[in-house]
């Protein structure tokens, strides 16, 4: 492993994985990117993140990095480029950290009652799901982005769960959102259309695809 070098270890449907290749993206870094089988990890993945085993894990200069909102905060301070994904004020900062760690549990804790649920449980994740809508639409208001005129932290964030909302519509009949949020898919849109976005996600056909395949290998479980 060379000193300098930089290398992603990722699972591709992942939102968290996703969030850390769009920071690398909007940076402009190089870096190698390893996906990870889940059913059977990499002895590097292993040897990286040997307390949780999960990815993402950036790897820079030998060194691992874990946790999707750390690693983006790291690539923020290590590849400054003239430009930073957190607010430079104190308060601003430290509230987009807040709306982050927000989305971590609240959205995805829900999006994944959508996902792996049935009945009363998808439908309890659609309720929670248009509750946290509404309280990121309220904090996102007129703005183009979370952070004003910049795309930032928490957009970066964000963006790869509004991805799947748009999954939840064939999965769980999940539309309410247009019509309770619609600054929010505006802001959604927005996003899928800038360059790192589009080039860092999955398609809205491969995260179904995902789906299928999960519910497949979840049933055949039981």
């Amino acid at each position: 492993m060379e000193e300098e070098e930089v290398i992603l270890l990722d699972y591709w449907p992942s939102p968290f994985g996703s969030t850390v290749r769009i920071a690398l993206a909007e940076k402009g870094t190089n870096y190698i990117h390893k996906l990870e089988d889940l059913s059977s990890k990499s002895p590097l993945l292993l040897e990286m993140n040997p307390v949780h085993l999960k990815v993402p894990v950036l790897v820079h200069k030998g060194k691992p990095i874990c946790e999707s909102d750390i690693i983006i905060q790291y690539i923020d301070e290590v590849w400054k480029n003239n430009f930073s994904l957190l607010p430079s004020d104190p308060y601003q900062r430290a509230k987009a950290r807040f709306l982050v760690d927000f989305i971590n549990k609240k959205v995805h804790e829900s999006s994944v009652k959508i996902w792996m649920g049935a009945n009363e449980e998808q439908e309890k994740g659609k309720e929670e799901l248009i509750e946290w809508s509404k309280i990121l639409e309220e904090e996102l208001g007129d703005k183009l982005y979370f952070g004003g005129d910049v795309f930032g932290f928490v957009d970066i964030t964000l963006v790869p769960f509004y991805n799947w909302f748009i999954v939840f519509k064939t999965i769980a009949n999940f539309y309410i959102i247009e019509t309770e949020c619609p600054k929010l898919v505006m802001w959604g849109e927005r996003c899928l259309n800038r360059h790192s976005v589009s080039k860092s996600l999955p398609t809205k056909d491969q995260v179904y695809q995902a789906y299928l395949e999960f519910k497949k290998g979840w049933t055949h479980g039981q």
